[in-house]
């Protein structure tokens, strides 16, 4: 890109637009009848599932992006196509969720979002966009140009005397550290003067990762495993940018960036993730993990 902020800028409106086209297909379906299909996934049910109107948004957005795709010469990885590998040729990649959360698409329940990123060949994220359907919020990001919730600039704050919130997926409350990690994160609370602590299970990556920063002080992530899932690469792209540009905190469970242009798999058990209002926090989440893991 010649005029990079320039062309960033024009390429984030281009998403956010093809994100506002999908979540209004979105909603057109929530009171129809929908077909559920199964897919090669990972290990949860979340990763498995699939609607037909997956399949529609995400067509929807790749001929929205037809045209800055061409212009620009960039790669698409979506979730509802296999992986091309043009994520490996081009200089940048769109990396594509139609709908991220489809198990709470399906229930009607609050937690699906469509989720747009931008992301370099090296695997770093340049925009981030998720747009949340129900509420009609769009969350976005632009490298070096802050983070922007509905168009007003957005940073975390943490207020006084408030509790912290896990956010993560319905599918946390099965893993074999659930309680384990709930006394962990109830001691980690009383130690950084938080008020009490409180639990959300609902959504998908997108829309936890946003409603983190909405809650603060908050949390949400995932323990690495050997076990293919614990997310994909179009889970987290945009969410990562919207973090940096927030000045919050996102990583892998070992404090490293994440690897957003994995070679070998677009799975993120590997390493984990982990986003977190705040360093202090986080660190103490990256400690958590090690004494779990080698316990």
């Amino acid at each position: 890109m010649k005029r990079y902020s320039q062309d960033l800028q024009v390429l984030s409106q281009a998403a956010s637009n093809a994100a506002q086209k999908a979540g209004q297909l979105i909603s057109n379906y929530t009171t129809k009848e929908l077909t559920v299909k199964n897919k090669t996934g990972g290990d949860s049910l979340a990763s498995q599932v699939v609607t037909e109107v997956d399949l529609m948004a995400q067509e929807m957005i790749l001929e929205s992006l037809a045209e800055v795709t061409q212009n620009y010469d960039l790669g698409t990885l979506g979730e509802e196509s296999p992986d091309n590998h043009e994520r490996f040729e081009k200089d940048y990649f769109w990396c594509i969720d139609p709908m991220d959360g489809t198990l709470a698409f399906i229930k009607q329940q609050h937690g699906y979002a469509v989720s747009i990123g931008l992301v370099s060949k090296a695997g770093e994220p340049v925009i981030g966009v998720i747009y949340d359907p129900m509420t009609q919020t769009m969350y976005q990001a632009v490298k070096g140009q802050g983070a922007f919730r509905n168009g007003q600039k957005w940073t975390v704050a943490i207020p006084a005397d408030t509790p912290l919130h896990l956010i993560s997926d319905t599918s946390f409350q099965d893993h074999a550290l659930f309680e384990t990690s709930l006394e962990a994160l109830e001691a980690i609370s009383k130690k950084l003067g938080y008020h009490g602590f409180q639990t959300r299970f609902q959504g998908g990556a997108a829309l936890n990762a946003c409603w983190v920063l909405e809650q603060a002080p908050a949390c949400y992530f995932k323990y690495a495993k050997e076990e293919p899932g614990g997310g994909s690469l179009w889970d987290y792209a945009a969410s990562a940018c919207i973090y940096q540009e927030a000045q919050a905190w996102v990583s892998d469970m070992h404090g490293q960036p994440l690897d957003l242009n994995r070679s070998d798999s677009t799975f993120m058990n590997h390493r984990g993730i982990l986003y977190a209002t705040d360093e202090k926090l986080a660190q103490e989440l990256i400690a958590l993990s090690k004494k779990v893991n080698h316990s």
